[in-house]
């Protein structure tokens, strides 16, 4: 089985991949806990990465189809690197595409300090300063016309409300989030590390470059960029079968 995992990104972004492999593998998508069909009880509660990860455990366990390697991507990247660490025994193989770990950074002050004007740009209303400054911050260059026409408008009430959760319960403390490197360095599930191909200096790529150096292993570099899954999923599925395949 292959479990694809994101945050905030919903199942549906893995829609194009998932087709790419449903003739090899049995493939798992889920919603993340408070976003598009996921339910959650308390709305004002932090969603966490271990919060998350079992979230995964239990679905995987559910389906009852045997472990499952899993794919996670950005905030699910660290979800997969906590059910590395919490259950190894579900995940034999385990692929952080992108982890947004800012604490593994030398300036990992100042990132905090950026992520946190962030969240109250966006909490004071401003939704358009906010994801300029979310992509400032992520090292991604976007004409500002193309800014605006994608973050300019008014969203739909479901898609505005997991936008607010995923600022409010769900960026920080997957940003903040310290893997334990003495436990992923000791545990049964093979770890790896994806790179965009064409992440090269943003976050992202600095963050995984840095736990894959902490973890003294080589960075896989996979198709596009941080949607590299989304924006090319053949290309990213060819990829993930030959990862895959050398894996097992």
């Amino acid at each position: 089985m292959l479990a694809l995992h994101a945050a905030p990104m919903a199942a549906s972004s893995f829609e194009q991949l998932a087709n790419e492999l449903a003739a090899e593998y049995t493939v798992l998508t889920m919603d993340p806990r408070g976003i598009a069909h996921s339910t959650v009880a308390d709305r004002g509660a932090d969603v966490t990465p271990e919060t998350r990860a079992d979230d995964l455990a239990r679905v995987i366990e559910h389906v009852d189809a045997g472990p499952a390697a899993v794919l996670g991507s950005s905030g699910g990247a660290v979800s997969a690197l906590a059910l590395a660490q919490q259950r190894p025994d579900l995940a034999p193989t385990v692929i952080a595409h992108e982890p947004p770990l800012a604490e593994l950074l030398p300036d990992r002050l100042e990132l905090r300090r950026s992520h946190e004007a962030n969240r109250e740009t966006y909490l004071s209303g401003d939704r358009l300063g906010y994801w300029k400054q979310f992509l400032a911050t992520a090292g991604i260059e976007m004409p500002d016309e193309a800014v605006e026409e994608i973050f300019g408008g008014d969203l739909p009430e479901a898609d505005a409300r997991d936008e607010r959760y995923f600022v409010e319960r769900m960026e920080l403390p997957a940003t903040y989030w310290r893997p334990d490197i003495a436990v992923l360095r000791e545990t049964p599930t093979r770890v790896l590390i994806g790179i965009g191909g064409e992440s090269a200096g943003q976050f992202c790529d600095r963050t995984s470059r840095a736990l894959a150096e902490e973890l003294s292993t080589e960075p896989v570099l996979f198709p596009g960029g941080h949607t590299g899954f989304v924006d090319e999923p053949g290309a990213f599925a060819a990829c993930l079968r030959e990862v895959l395949a050398k894996a097992s």
